[in-house]
């Protein structure tokens, strides 16, 4: 068997990792032309399910040397007021690691580097009864059993595959970079929401060396151009916003580094499709808001499913649709989890009927 992975992100250098130890040729083809070439975020909460899907698809020395370099915090999600007074505790069960999303990457990537070529955007694939050939923008062209588009939240694959699938604003604009860990040194939580009116909400989550700071609003409450914003800019913009909020909050906008807005957007769960030699894992297939902080999880869940799936043995169509049974209800789930926690805290409107 061959499969053709479309997407160098976490899902896609997991399940090239989990294939490669079942002893089954992969090749990922990734549209950027370097791994570093764009920032996608810092600090990434892994639950149970990101955890174990690690141990099935990763070498375990491979995986010691990077749990190495995890953070635990206290396995909880707490909201505050902006006065800093608590709202909320709500207690997590399970193990959870606060890990840097470069350090993942980077492992995952280690033992699989020759499977990967940069510069490979897809420009669409033509599926028959014997396999599926995938086009890229350069000319190019590769051929296998299987094409996984692991493309992330504006996925090429399911673009083609499934043009029914919506993928939606929630209404919310995200401006996400670092603070120095000691500012948020009593906020070592899984996640700490401190809530505000008008939705707005500054989000802090710590790891090894830093913490994530982030700030939510809705979109027509921002000034337009925060993309072409300096980084003094921004932190203007936000303390204007959280102005009267507690004087930490202050500090921490103060020391806020390495911004970047990003625009919160989420999938609409559909009805399961046929099963083909094409399929979807990760944001491709179940994009959701990060208010509930399992889309890192899913993604490695599915590579790690879906590596099981192939590995078996048997037709390949019983174990796809297998897969994407579990996977399809597992990330609707997840979706609608993730909307519901985001509409309670954030204020990001509700899911809309299929």
């Amino acid at each position: 068997m061959r499969v053709i992975v479309v997407g160098a992100g976490l899902g896609g250098l997991a399940l090239a990792n989990g294939l490669r130890r079942a002893g089954i040729d992969v090749a990922v083809h990734e549209s950027d032309p370097s791994p570093r070439i764009r920032r996608q975020g810092y600090r990434l909460h892994l639950s149970e399910t990101g955890i174990g899907a690690l141990a099935e698809v990763m070498a375990a020395g491979r995986r010691a040397a990077f749990l190495a370099t995890a953070h635990t915090p206290r396995a909880r999600f707490v909201r505050l007021d902006p006065g800093l007074q608590v709202l909320e505790v709500l207690e997590a069960g399970g193990r959870h690691l606060s890990v840097d999303r470069q350090t993942l990457r980077d492992a995952l990537l280690a033992d699989v580097a020759e499977t990967v070529t940069y510069g490979r955007r897809l420009t669409g694939y033509e599926a028959a009864a014997g396999g599926v050939t995938a086009r890229f923008a350069d000319g190019s062209t590769a051929t296998g059993d299987l094409l996984v588009g692991a493309d992330g939240v504006n996925s090429a694959v399911r673009r083609q595959y499934l043009p029914h699938a919506r993928v939606i604003g929630t209404g919310l604009i995200q401006l996400y970079g670092k603070i120095p860990a000691a500012l948020a040194a009593d906020l070592d939580n899984v996640f700490t929401a401190i809530t505000g009116p008008a939705h707005r909400v500054v989000g802090v989550a710590p790891t090894r060396g830093y913490a994530t700071c982030s700030f939510s609003a809705p979109a027509g409450d921002l000034p337009p151009g925060l993309g072409e914003m300096t980084q003094e800019r921004l932190r203007a913009v936000v303390g204007k916003m959280t102005y009267g909020w507690h004087p930490r909050v202050h500090d921490m906008i103060d020391d806020w580094r390495e911004i970047f807005p990003l625009a919160l957007r989420t999938s609409v769960p559909i009805p399961p499709w046929p099963t083909s030699r094409v399929t979807l894992l990760g944001d491709a297939a179940h994009a959701m808001s990060p208010a509930g902080g399992a889309g890192a999880n899913l993604a490695l869940r599915d590579a790690a499913a879906l590596t099981a799936a192939l590995a078996h043995g048997g037709p390949l169509i019983p174990a796809l649709r297998s897969y994407e049974q579990e996977m399809i209800e597992a990330g609707s789930a997840a979706v609608r989890a993730s909307a519901a926690n985001g509409a309670r805290v954030l204020g990001q409107a509700p899911l809309p009927a299929r």
